[in-house]
């Protein structure tokens, strides 16, 4: 197949640092090349991709000097897909909702991933103008907040199966790895890398910065994947105590491909992602969180490592997302989900 894929602009793919969303689009785009498909990859211009890059916009924006203004680049981008819709057979969004009133009315067949939470003000009344179009979640507690838009089905994201590495030894430390924002629970944390947002700075210097003591407590600060093996492969368990509904989180599988267990609070769609009492302790408290902790060993490393391999692989993902585009390529209208197979044959099939 010709498969666009259009990746937003504020980051590069794969990012530098953060940026999970970018992330799962360079792998995706790396495992379709893979299986064989001609894949153009919407980007910005210091992107590195397997497929065809169409530079939209020279540097990506959040590093980009002097800043440019947003809306310029991502109308730049519409107009560039616009310009090419002709080529494709399928075309895959990674943009929110913006592109919704373009691909509606051009007549490509596309899909769209949102990566974010769903329940902001005002999106279910944009989505609502746009019925037809159809959707893929993440997760499919994701789904609840637009009960009502067109979901083709969920796959959850994957990631390289050589990207990070099992240790299979306890660990030494907890681990906590994602931005230092009230909603990530990094107050619950004992070890914390992670990226601090402008906009959150007062929250650090009031809540965080106190308990910081450089012995007990560490800022490692932003990390990159090769810092990111040994932090996590290090960890005797990853702490993961959000306090909203997140749609998925790759720091959960990225744990686990480390063979690193996962304490998370019983939120968003932590039930529906990990496997309670194999690769993780789902908690309700820190209360609960610390008596978890005292259970580590009960875990086995391998088999959380094994877990990652059945149900988190990049391969697993791009296989999914090809249903997917064949389904709108055809004109069907079945949904797809994933279906609990044997190790290795996972995939994503017709819902009954």
């Amino acid at each position: 197949m010709r498969i666009a894929q259009i990746a937003p602009l504020a980051e590069s793919v794969p990012p530098r640092l953060y940026g999970g969303m970018e992330r799962v689009v360079a792998w995706l785009v790396d495992e379709l090349v893979s299986l064989g498909h001609e894949v153009t990859l919407f980007a910005s211009g210091d992107s590195r991709t397997r497929g065809k890059l169409h530079p939209v916009w020279p540097r990506a924006l959040r590093l980009g000097r002097p800043a440019a203004d947003p809306a310029a680049a991502c109308t730049a981008l519409l107009e560039a897909i616009a310009q090419r819709v002709e080529d494709f057979d399928v075309v895959h969004s990674h943009i929110d909702w913006l592109h919704l009133p373009l691909l509606s009315r051009l007549g490509v067949p596309f899909v769209t991933t949102m990566h974010g939470r769903l329940d902001l003000p005002g999106l279910a009344d944009v989505v609502r103008q746009f019925s037809d179009a159809p959707f893929v979640s993440i997760s499919d507690n994701q789904r609840l907040p637009l009960a009502g838009a067109n979901w083709r089905g969920t796959v959850h994201h994957g990631l390289p199966t050589d990207l990070l590495r099992p240790s299979y030894e306890q660990g030494s430390y907890l681990a906590f790895l994602g931005r230092l924002t009230a909603e990530k629970g990094p107050e619950s944390a004992i070890r914390i890398a992670a990226k601090l947002p402008r906009g959150e700075r007062r929250y650090f210097k009031e809540r965080l910065e106190p308990q910081i003591d450089g012995t007990q407590i560490r800022l490692i600060g932003e990390v990159n994947d090769k810092a990111k093996q040994p932090f996590l492969a290090g960890a005797a368990a990853l702490l993961f105590p959000i306090d909203w509904p997140e749609p998925f989180s790759l720091v959960m599988i990225e744990a686990m491909a480390c063979g690193t267990p996962v304490i998370a609070f019983r939120s968003g769609s932590v039930p529906e992602v990990i496997d309670e009492d194999v690769t993780v302790f789902v908690v309700d408290d820190e209360e609960q969180a610390i008596q978890a902790v005292k259970r580590l060993r009960e875990l086995d490393r391998k088999r959380v490592r094994d877990r990652f391999e059945e149900r988190f692989t990049a391969g697993r993902m791009a296989a999914d997302y090809v249903l997917h585009y064949q389904s709108v390529v055809n004109g069907g209208s079945a949904e797809y989900r994933r279906q609990g197979l044997p190790a290795g044959e996972e995939r994503a099939t017709p819902a009954s």
